[in-house]
């Protein structure tokens, strides 16, 4: 079982499919299925974390670039929040885990608008500013400028 698993993920997934359907868990890899499920479960976390990353670092550059405001930071704004919401459907036991994700996300943030400005890191607060609501929030616009 788990040479297929190493040579052809998807014969092996086809595989493991087929024997679960059938009821045969006798004959399916159990230990590489629980090893595919738990990482389906990282994954939809990291997409959170990475869409947070994404929405704080152009929230920073927003606040901290004004003159630069444009409707391209404004929708990809827009867009993330829209993506966000819908892994938060999709996976609401990530809520607990909320605080921890968020001041990751900021971290990579941090690190992306500091690279996109130009701007020193000494410019941005070193933790996140923004409750998980604020940041989710379609009215919310650092520097209270509603595009």
């Amino acid at each position: 079982m788990s040479d297929l698993y190493e040579k052809d993920f998807h014969a092996w997934a086809n595989e493991q499919a087929a024997l679960l359907r059938a009821g045969r868990l006798s004959n399916a890899d159990i230990l590489n299925i629980a090893e595919e499920i738990e990482s389906m479960g990282r994954s939809e976390r990291n997409q959170l974390t990475n869409r947070l990353a994404v929405l704080m670092a152009h929230l920073l550059k927003w606040q901290f670039q004004p003159n630069l405001r444009g409707n391209s930071w404004r929708l990809t704004i827009r867009e993330q929040r829209r993506r966000i919401g819908r892994v938060m459907a999709q996976n609401p036991s990530l809520t607990d885990k909320l605080p921890t994700i968020l001041a990751d996300a900021y971290g990579d943030a941090l690190l992306a608008a500091e690279r996109e400005t130009g701007l020193p890191d000494s410019t941005f607060p070193g933790t996140c500013p923004w409750p998980f609501e604020q940041v989710m929030d379609d009215g919310y616009w650092p520097g209270d400028i509603t595009p």
